[in-house]
């Protein structure tokens, strides 16, 4: 039986966080240091990496995508608990305390999920790998537009709100990657 997107989901969260936390044990909470207008440009560089790999279709670094998009969510979750904190000079955060919010970063932008799949009817299964990697590469420039314009804003939403689909757009691709590669075997 086929899994769910819930389920899907949850597989890519678990394969984030996993990553996340063994990141957290070699580099400790040193991404704290960060800015947000520095966490968003290394974002940035994974969706580069991926549009560049899906144009040329060969990687002299021996890593595929799904490692970059792995990056691209929990960068954005780090991003969007960078905005609640703020960057600092004293890097340390209890691991505990990091993970938890990292989780519920990830929840939030699950929620969304359900939300706009709902209204969407889940439109993202028709959409190529590459159109998200396109979809959010929009969303970086977004993001670095009202950065450079201070967080102002005539109608767009928020820095926040971007990163939340960010988050979903790279776990859709997971997705895609994950169980449609799998079964097409």
């Amino acid at each position: 039986m086929p899994q769910t997107t819930d389920q899907q989901f949850e597989h890519i969260i678990k394969l984030c966080s996993d990553i996340f936390e063994k990141k957290m044990h070699d580099y400790s909470t040193a991404w704290r240091i960060l800015r947000s207008e520095s966490v968003t440009d290394q974002i940035l560089i994974k969706a580069r990496r991926i549009r560049s790999l899906q144009i040329k279709g060969v990687s002299k670094i021996d890593e595929d995508i799904k490692p970059e998009f792995i990056g691209i969510v929990n960068y954005s979750a780090m991003a969007m608990i960078q905005l609640q904190l703020g960057a600092t000079d004293d890097p340390e955060m209890p691991h505990d305390k990091a993970l938890d919010l990292f989780i519920k970063q990830l929840r939030s932008s699950q929620a969304l999920m359900q939300n706009k799949n709902h209204d969407y009817d889940e439109a993202w299964r028709s959409m190529r790998v590459s159109s998200i990697t396109d979809l959010i590469l929009m969303k970086l420039h977004r993001i670095k537009q009202i950065e450079d314009n201070k967080g102002a804003t005539l109608i767009s939403e928020g820095v926040d709100a971007n990163y939340m689909d960010i988050i979903n757009y790279a776990i859709f691709a997971l997705i895609k990657l994950e169980f449609e590669e799998a079964a097409s075997f």
